[in-house]
């Protein structure tokens, strides 16, 4: 049995960097990671080169039922802190674009990053252990691991949601928050593709592997007044690209999303005034001036409306315009924890201090990043995220 001052499970981005923190505070802390390998979600993330913040991070770029939780760890570590650390281990990176942060070379690099850190603080990381059970005993944290019996006077959990069951992630924190006195907030896979009934993939899988780079995208819900602008791709079995990443994280099932595929120009105007200048020309033709030539002929299939410009009505014409400009498409579903980003929802954030991030049910148990109600839009937010919850907890038990 070995014990320690602290003992985190999980040993991804939260998990290393309050670990990290902790050792710096001169506490005994161990990391116990179920995987082979640590930080497995950063290796692959931002198409391997890990976007690993966000300049525009504040807390309109969360989505939480306790809106204001995320407010101080934000304003304690900022994307800014985390950039300098980057910059002390010389990692070369550049913005891409809205704020976000990647590496010019790998993920790896920010892994390197953390994992020498944590050998500089001392931080003990155990791979491929399975936590059994945790009971607290005495004021002690027992777990009973695959390989031992690991004790903590403090537990933070930091094992993230279940998103991406493929680079072992589960939902063992939201089993133990519970068995500790916490309540869940419903949780459903984010920022993930969206998918159509086999009905739908039927007549569209014509426009498969074609992209829009910029499009508009919305719930058709009143009560739901978020918006994003962002490139869409058409898959074989639905939609994804950033635009509907970020809106599946707002999307429910039942709803309709509206998709503007020129949001900086009114199609009914362009398409009088070719009417008017260019009477001969087919809409079809007139249409692949702004699209891919497969979906300017499916949107004249869809509405059933084609021909020289100067024969079709102005009603015609407002019709195929409203397909443009609001495009109303029904998902059936999304793909799930399989390919989702994260985690919507998670352990109540009315429970945990948002100073330390300690549970208010079990005095010494703390919970961060992902695992709790917080989820950021796409771009480098939940990374962010992931830093300020993992710091502002480290620092507090320093």
């Amino acid at each position: 049995m070995t014990h320690y001052d602290v003992v985190v499970m999980g040993a991804g981005a939260a998990g290393l960097m309050c670990a990290i923190e902790v050792g710096k505070g001169g506490k005994s802390v161990v990391c116990l990671e179920r995987n082979r390998h640590a930080a497995q979600k950063i290796r692959i993330s931002g198409g391997g080169r890990c976007n690993f913040t966000n300049i525009n991070t504040d807390k309109n770029k969360f989505i939480s039922e306790n809106k204001n939780f995320c407010i101080s760890a934000l304003k304690r570590y900022t994307p800014q802190d985390f950039i300098k650390l980057v910059d002390e281990y010389k990692i070369a990176y550049h913005e891409k674009t809205l704020g976000q942060y990647f590496c010019d070379d790998s993920a790896m690099q920010i892994i390197d990053l953390l994992l020498n850190e944590c050998e500089k603080a001392g931080v003990e990381i155990v791979k491929e252990v399975e936590v059994k059970k945790i009971e607290k005993v005495d004021g002690v944290f027992e777990l009973n691991t695959s390989e031992d019996m690991v004790t903590g006077d403090k537990l933070v959990l930091a094992t993230g949601g279940p998103s991406i069951p493929k680079m072992g992630a589960s939902s063992i924190g939201y089993i133990i928050a519970k068995q500790f006195g916490h309540s869940i907030v419903d949780t459903r896979p984010g920022l993930v593709p969206l998918t159509f009934s086999d009905e739908t993939k039927g007549h569209i899988a014509v426009l498969s592997g074609i992209s829009i780079d910029d499009v508009e995208v919305s719930v058709a819900d009143k009560k739901i007044k978020q918006k994003f602008r962002e490139a869409l791709l058409f898959t074989h079995r639905g939609l994804s690209g950033p635009a509907i990443l970020q809106i599946s994280s707002f999307w429910r099932e039942g709803k309709e999303i509206v998709i503007n595929m020129l949001p900086d120009e009114d199609m009914f105007e362009i398409l009088l005034a070719a009417k008017k200048d260019n009477p001969k020309q087919l809409l079809h033709n007139k249409l692949s001036a702004h699209f891919a030539k497969k979906l300017a002929v499916y949107i004249t299939e869809e509405t059933d409306i084609d021909g020289q410009m100067g024969g079709l009505s102005d009603k015609k014409l407002r019709k195929v315009a409203d397909m443009v400009n609001r495009w109303h498409v029904l998902p059936n579903g999304s793909e799930g924890n399989r390919t989702a980003e994260v985690t919507l929802g998670g352990v109540n954030t009315k429970e945990i201090s948002s100073q330390t991030f300690e549970s208010q049910k079990t005095e010494g148990l703390y919970i961060i990043g992902e695992l709790l109600d917080v989820t950021g839009y796409l771009g480098g937010y939940n990374f962010q995220w992931a830093w300020s919850s993992a710091h502002a907890c480290g620092a507090s038990m320093s």
